[in-house]
């Protein structure tokens, strides 16, 4: 058994551990061994074990773990916590579900006349002609915002988990970004042509799909989609060398930071006036028209756009670990 660490030399080892984490260091207490992708270094089951003992004789030294009563404590805290969460999770659901109505009672919250205001008033007071979007953008438009908001902060977030941004050596983005090159599109002759002639009706259906969704069914979540398919669809056939000559990591964080502001701005005075019964000034036009539903229209843009970044940010950083 190996010699207990002092408390000051655990606490040297976690604050290692701890800045290594975040400067993307490898840990100088469990070794320097590297694996090839997708392959374990070959050793006999003598070895395995020898190997699984040296490294539960490394966590004792990192970690001490039988005589470090606070790790031990929040090794159990931690399962205890867990299985409690679960418990108290699983309560409050079956209390939930217990206190719903009967499917076809007439008293049902899917009946009342919430839902009646929405059909009949929708077009009055919103414009629109597609009523779902009448609801989502103007009776419940902040809470689109915040599923776009949503969208951005899982960008943010996975931009987080997986940045690179070593500045040289191996494993550094500038290596990962040569490596990456060997990937990229050269003479897929047939992909690239299919994508040529796709690639347009693609976005132009996605934008006729975004500013038509106050007029039928679609919108920005729809149309976004699409938008953000179709350029997907060009960096498969074309490569990220030719994509960033118009779509960058600055281009995505301005779309989306004047899209989201925007819709924040133009809901919150929206919201502001009506609270206050003045007269908002915004004209809703002639229902069935495509200038019309106040602000629906540039609203349902600002989520088109949202959405098309967000789906292309997704598939760049999943595919090369960033933009």
């Amino acid at each position: 058994m190996s010699k207990p660490i002092s408390e000051e030399e655990y606490k040297k080892r976690l604050t290692a551990r701890i800045k290594g984490w975040i400067t993307g260091e490898k840990d100088p207490y469990l070794g320097n061994m590297e694996l090839q992708a997708g392959k374990e270094p070959a050793m006999d089951e003598e070895k395995r074990r020898s190997h699984q003992k040296d490294h539960e004789k490394v966590l004792d030294r990192v970690y001490d773990r039988k005589k470090n009563k606070m790790y031990r404590f929040f090794l159990h805290f931690y399962k205890i916590t867990a299985v409690a969460c679960c418990i108290a999770m699983v309560t409050i659901l079956l209390a939930a579900v217990s206190y719903l109505p009967p499917v076809g009672n007439s008293r049902n919250p899917g009946n009342n006349e919430v839902a009646e205001k929405y059909i009949e008033d929708g077009l009055q007071d919103t414009g629109a002609v597609n009523i779902v979007t009448g609801m989502i953008l103007d009776y419940r438009a902040f809470d689109t915002f915040g599923e776009s908001n949503v969208l951005f902060i899982a960008t943010c977030t996975v931009l987080i988990l997986m940045r690179n941004d070593k500045k040289k050596g191996k494993g550094s983005a500038e290596e990962e970004e040569k490596r990456d090159s060997y990937y990229e599109p050269k003479s897929d002759t047939i992909l690239q042509k299919i994508a040529f002639v796709l690639v347009p009706i693609i976005m132009i259906f996605g934008i006729y799909v975004v500013l038509n969704g106050h007029l039928s069914p679609g919108g920005g979540f729809s149309g976004g989609a699409i938008m953000g398919a179709g350029l997907i669809l060009y960096l498969n056939a074309f490569g990220f060398e030719k994509t960033e000559r118009f779509f960058t990591e600055k281009t995505y964080k301005c779309i989306s930071f004047c899209a989201l502001s925007f819709y924040c701005l133009a809901k919150s005075y929206s919201f502001y006036t009506g609270a206050h019964h003045l007269e908002s000034g915004i004209p809703l036009g002639t229902p069935g028209a495509i200038i019309s539903s106040g602000l629906i229209l540039p609203l349902n843009i600002c989520v088109g756009l949202v959405v098309a970044c967000t789906m292309y940010a997704f598939f760049a950083m999943f595919r090369k670990g960033g933009f």
